[in-house]
Formats: C-alpha cells, sequence, structure tokens
C-alpha cells in the first residue's frame, strides 16, 4: 500500500496514469520544441531531435520519466514521498549546476526544466556519431594512437573545465562522448548520472559497469580521480578494442579492476611501454589515492607518449566526414516541415484572410447605416480590418453588429425585430462557439463572397463538430441575408415578399447540405487523423455542397436537372484546394481553437 507523510497527498493510480499519458508519442515539448525524430534510446529515456520554434534551430532533446522513484519508494517501509522528493531535487539541483557548463569540448545544455514527472534536458544538436558507433565501424573496434592521443587531449581538457567547476560526470562512457562530422569531440550527459540514478534508471551508483571504479562501485565518496578512471577505461578501449574490466556484475568489474589489466598492455603492444603505460596503470589503480587528480595532467601524459594529437584530429576528421550530415540549412529543408519552421505563418494567413472579408463587408454595409454615412468609407473599412487582424474572432461579433445596425434605420417592428434577433442570436453563439480564428473566418467567407455554397469548407476545418455545424448554417444565414437586404437598401418591407423563400424546400436542403458537408469534414479530417484523411474530408465536404446545390436546382425547375452552375461548383472547388493548402501550414491540420487571439 503507498505510504506517504501527513503532509503529502498523493494518488499514486493518478500518477501512473500521467506516467502512461506521457509515454504517448510527444509533437510539442515544453510548448516550445516541436519533435522531428529519434536519435536513440538509452538506459533512461529516448534522445529526441526536435527543431526550437522560438530561436529557429535544431536541438536535442533527453527525455527521463522520474515516476520510477516515486513507485520505488513507495514500496520501502517508513519511507515517504517527501523523502522521494528531496533526492529527486537534489538530483535536479545537480543536473542544473551541471547544465551550466560552458566549453567547446562539452555538448552545451540550452534549457532544463521539468514537466509532468519528466525532467527534459535541451542540449545543443550534435551531427555526428558516438565513439562507441565509431569503434563499431573501424576495423578491430580500434583507433591509432595518434587518435587515441587526440581523443585523449579532447576528452582531458573538457573533464578538467568541469572539475575546476566543481562538477563531476560519473558516466564517461563511449556512448556518452560524441564525434561531430568535423572530427570535433564533444562530452555529454554532464550531471545526468546523479539524476538517472535517483529517478531509478541507472545503477544506485549512478555510473556503468565496466567504466565505474571500485570506490564508485561500493557506493563510496566519488571525486575527480572517479571520471579520471573512467577516461582512461575508455581510451585502453579505443587502444586494445576491449574493455579489460568489462563483467555482468559490478562486483565482478570491482574483482577484474583490482587485479589489474592482465597482460600487461606493453606485451601486447611494445609500443606502449614508458610514460604511456604507466600513466593508464597510475589512473586505473583500485586505490583512489595513488590516482592522479589532474585530467589535464593525464590527457598530457598520454598524448606524449601515443603521438601526434594533431594526426589524430585529422584522421578522425576523415572517418567521421565519410558519413556527411546535413547542415542548418538542408537539415531545415529535408526534416522540417514548413509548419515547424514557420509556426505563426497558418495563423497570419487566417488573420489575413479573415479581416479582408470583413473589409468586404463593411465596405458593403457602411453606407447603410446612417451613424457611420458621414464617416469616409475607407477609413473606416481600414480600422475594421486593423481590429479583426489584432483580434481575429471579433469579426463574428462585429459583421452581425452592422447587419443589425444597417436594419434599424427602418423603424418599423420587423425590421427592429430582426435587428434584436441578428444581435441575440450571434451575440449568444459567438460567446458559446464561433469565437476562434477559424469559425470567425467561416462565418464571413460565404457572406463577402456571395456564394452560401462557400460556408462548410472552412467551418470544417473546426475540429469540433458543432462548431463546425453552427458555422456554416449561420455563415449560409449571413449570406442569404445579404443577398436579400443589400439590394432594397436593408428596406425590409420590399424584400418581404423573397422572405420566405428563406424556409422554402429547396433553401432548407442547401441549408443542410452545407451543415452536413461542414460536419463530414470536420469528422474524417480529425485532429489526430492524417493529412490525406483531413484531404479526403474536404473533398467529401465538396461533393455534397454541390450535390445538395443541385437537388435544391432541380425542385425549383420542377423536377428536372439543371446544367451545374459553373459559379457555384468553381467556389466549393476552390475552397476545398484553398484549405487543404493553408492546413498545411498547420501541423494539427485544424487550424482553430485559438481563444481570444
Amino acid at each position: 500500500m503507498p505510504i506517504a507523510d501527513a503532509h503529502t497527498h498523493v494518488r499514486y493510480p493518478a500518477a501512473q496514469k500521467a506516467v502512461e499519458q506521457n509515454d504517448m508519442p510527444e509533437t510539442m515539448i515544453l510548448r516550445r520544441y516541436r519533435v522531428m525524430g529519434s536519435c536513440g534510446t538509452g538506459g533512461f529515456g529516448t534522445v529526441l531531435a526536435c527543431w526550437d520554434t522560438r530561436l529557429q534551430r535544431r536541438v536535442a532533446i533527453k527525455r527521463m520519466r522520474l515516476a520510477p522513484l516515486i513507485n520505488q519508494t513507495a514500496q520501502i517501509p517508513g519511507a515517504t514521498i517527501a523523502q522521494a522528493d528531496a533526492t529527486i531535487e537534489e538530483a535536479l539541483s545537480e543536473a542544473r549546476t551541471a547544465s551550466r557548463l560552458e566549453h567547446p569540448g562539452i555538448v552545451a545544455v540550452h534549457d532544463f526544466a521539468v514537466e509532468n514527472q519528466i525532467a527534459y534536458l535541451v542540449m545543443e544538436y550534435v551531427d555526428g556519431m558516438t565513439l562507441s558507433e565509431l569503434l563499431s565501424r573501424v576495423e578491430g573496434g580500434t583507433l591509432t594512437h595518434d587518435e587515441v592521443a587526440y581523443l585523449a587531449r579532447e576528452l582531458g581538457a573538457a573533464l578538467a573545465f568541469a572539475h575546476h567547476a566543481g562538477v563531476l560526470h560519473l558516466d564517461i562512457k563511449p556512448s556518452n562522448i560524441m564525434l561531430t562530422h568535423e572530427g570535433k569531440i564533444k562530452l555529454c550527459d554532464f550531471g545526468m548520472a546523479a539524476l538517472s540514478s535517483a529517478a531509478g534508471f541507472a545503477d544506485a551508483r549512478g555510473g556503468t559497469v565496466g567504466y565505474m571504479p571500485p570506490e564508485q562501485i561500493e557506493g563510496g565518496t566519488v571525486d575527480e580521480r572517479a571520471d579520471i578512471f573512467s577516461m582512461v577505461v575508455v581510451l585502453v578501449q579505443a587502444l586494445t578494442g576491449t574493455n579489460p574490466f568489462a563483467a555482468d556484475t559490478a562486483e565482478q568489474s570491482a574483482l577484474a579492476i583490482r587485479r589489474g589489466i592482465r597482460p600487461r598492455l606493453s606485451k601486447k603492444d611494445p609500443t606502449l611501454a614508458g610514460i604511456t603505460e604507466q600513466t593508464i596503470m597510475a589512473c586505473l589503480d583500485a586505490d583512489p589515492a595513488l590516482r592522479p587528480t589532474n585530467a589535464d595532467q593525464v590527457a598530457d601524459d598520454m598524448a606524449f607518449g601515443l603521438g601526434d594529437p594533431e594526426e589524430g584530429a585529422a584522421s578522425i576528421s576523415s572517418l567521421t566526414s565519410q558519413e556527411d550530415g546535413l547542415d542548418d540549412d538542408e537539415w531545415e529543408g529535408e526534416r522540417i516541415p514548413l509548419a515547424v519552421r514557420f509556426p505563426w505563418l497558418a495563423s497570419a494567413v487566417v488573420r489575413g484572410l479573415t479581416a479582408i472579408a470583413a473589409s468586404l463587408l463593411t465596405a458593403e454595409l457602411l453606407p447603410h447605416i446612417p451613424l457611420t454615412q458621414s464617416v469616409p468609407i475607407v477609413p473606416g473599412v481600414l480600422a475594421v480590418a486593423a481590429a479583426v487582424a489584432c483580434w481575429t474572432p471579433l469579426a463574428g461579433l462585429l459583421i452581425p453588429l452592422l447587419f443589425a445596425l444597417a436594419l434599424l434605420p427602418a423603424g418599423n417592428g420587423p425590421s427592429i425585430l430582426l435587428a434584436v434577433a441578428i444581435i441575440a442570436c450571434f451575440g449568444t453563439l459567438w460567446f458559446k462557439q464561433i469565437h476562434t480564428q477559424t469559425a470567425s473566418l467561416a462565418l464571413l467567407v460565404a457572406p463577402a463572397l456571395g456564394q452560401n455554397a462557400a460556408a462548410a469548407a472552412v467551418a470544417g476545418c473546426n475540429s469540433d463538430v458543432p462548431r463546425a455545424a453552427i458555422s456554416a448554417g449561420f455563415a449560409w444565414l449571413l449570406t442569404q441575408l445579404k443577398l436579400l437586404l443589400i439590394p432594397v437598401g436593408f428596406q425590409l418591407a420590399k424584400a418581404s415578399t423573397k422572405l420566405p423563400l428563406l424556409i422554402s424546400f429547396p433553401s432548407l436542403i442547401r441549408l443542410g447540405g452545407c451543415i452536413l458537408a461542414a460536419c463530414l469534414a470536420s469528422i474524417i479530417g480529425r485532429p489526430e487523423a492524417s493529412r490525406t484523411r483531413f484531404i479526403i474530408g474536404q473533398i467529401s465536404c465538396c461533393g455534397i455542397v454541390c450535390f445538395s446545390q443541385l437537388v435544391a436546382a432541380r425542385m425549383e425547375n420542377g423536377g428536372i436537372w439543371p446544367a451545374p452552375t459553373w459559379e457555384t461548383v468553381g467556389v466549393a472547388v476552390l475552397l476545398t484546394i484553398f484549405v487543404s493548402l493553408i492546413s498545411a501550414l498547420q501541423e494539427s491540420r485544424h487550424f482553430e481553437d485559438e481563444e481570444s487571439r
């Protein structure tokens, strides 16, 4: 049974549910980083290649779930969640401190955050391979002496810098050493050993069996000599092709360390005799008190005995450059969708189109409103366009209001009643449903074009089906009001003979077709659907609209199928193409849900 102290309120099933949800594929991390793919999976989580939408650059993000520690703590008698939290916080603090290191030989950390029991380490994206991958590709799994001299120099410089800053690595191994395509060497995962241990994903000692010194295996006090030990094990592996202390268990590895490397390295390779072997043996001594403490000095001694680091750098560069990576521009062009590179573009297009539609309708309505007849049309139209561009949902309230104001001057009861009905209906629906970007655009496109067939395509982009239906229906109604009232100067009496046509059977078929088409497009192209399904939904929407228009025209024609009205069909088809293209600018395929924007 879960244990919690008196000040901690935890529901473990909910926590576990949150973890399960976090295992779902993510498209956006920390509301800023767009996931582009996986760089691999480590012992404690996944490394993701991401695009920073704010700074327009690629990054790598390591994810580590912290929840397992809570579950482990719950099984320990007398343990408390507060103690678990304290352990996590201590490890997080160490990771944050380590992430501040800035050195050419250390992978830069741009950000460190925790959200929903997941720790995120946002790092520079290193386009290259790990030392482990390089060793697996070269003959015998070994590097030349010059290459190891270069490796020693670079690792020693990075470690010396970190140690001077008071930061230990504690998990140096080939998979934590990156090589760029230019041959530069970078050490990664500083500060992650303690965090992975605290979260329960790594050994309690924080390192990796075969690379940990005895004091780390036994859980004793560690210092910079533990890192030097691990670094030299990596160098020996690069020289010989094998890890001398690799074992199935930490205890077996500790025994191998105490026995020492057998046979001596110089027996296999006489060129290693002298300062190189002496340095290696000193660094790999089981007693930390007998090991050197200066990583820079160790690296210099190793490089001096092995060969020319500059020759090694050139050789490493030739090896890593054989796998050509993409430069930033190529990577951006080939891997990053337009929606990720320019996440603001879809919203900007919708804002602009809504402002244009609102401007066209305003220009038609202002001459019929006495209060605005003294105001030049152009400034009024520009003011409306600017307001709608700044806050798009305003259009869904402003245009119906202008319709109502144009009806009031008639002064008769029916005109006032219709004006009040427009304000009440559209006002209520605006607050309830149609105050998003897409709904606002859907409401205005058909009236602006003067084609009620245009009411469905944009409305179908709403992921909420009721909202799609309401947007399409009221766009159709607003279009019909415009077509009836503007030609007669909003004199309701003059349009009285045509008003019954709004509720005629052919009109209701057209209205029903628009609503059905919008609903079908919304259902088929739901947010989790593929781009292809979204387009299929739009094509289905276009087909239903055109068919309903033909059926209504047949009824008006006395049962004779008329020739298609190419103006109506053309508008429906063009809107289908247009909406499909716009959806490509939005990663989620539905470019609404921007409340209050």
